[in-house]
């Protein structure tokens, strides 16, 4: 919550239940950026993987600078502006320029960042800007 503006939690709750593994289970809704969520754990039934992730999308290198340093403090640096956070949940953070790339029909534009975006870790805002505004 302290890493996102406009973040808070509504309730965590703890439900026992015959269903789950170790008997009880919790259940959090929540807001970050002010986006809601709600969660359940599954204790060692579903861990974390990379079939979901949180996508941040960031109008600045500061920006990107800012998440990429608090998400993977205690955690990992992936490829392609991917992350896991120390608690294993993968994040992207990346350039809103991206998203505008994806709904471009210049396939030849999408491949262009798409090579530039492979070659990196954190993401660079300008590398991506520059190969968009061509």
């Amino acid at each position: 919550m302290s890493i996102f503006p406009d973040s808070n939690i509504h309730y965590v709750k703890t439900l026992n239940s015959p269903h789950s593994p170790g008997g009880s289970f919790d259940i959090v809704s929540f807001e970050l950026s002010g986006n809601p969520y709600f969660a359940i754990s599954a204790g060692p039934l579903f861990p974390f993987n990379e079939s979901v992730s949180f996508m941040v999308y960031c109008d600045s290198q500061e920006e990107i600078d800012y998440y990429w340093e608090k998400l993977t403090d205690g955690g990992a640096e992936q490829p392609c502006g991917w992350l896991k956070d120390r608690y294993g949940l993968s994040w992207q953070i990346t350039s809103s320029k991206i998203d505008e790339v994806f709904k471009e029909e210049n396939m030849e534009l999408i491949e262009k960042v798409m090579e530039k975006v492979l070659k990196m870790k954190k993401i660079d805002y300008d590398v991506i800007d520059n190969v968009y505004n061509k």
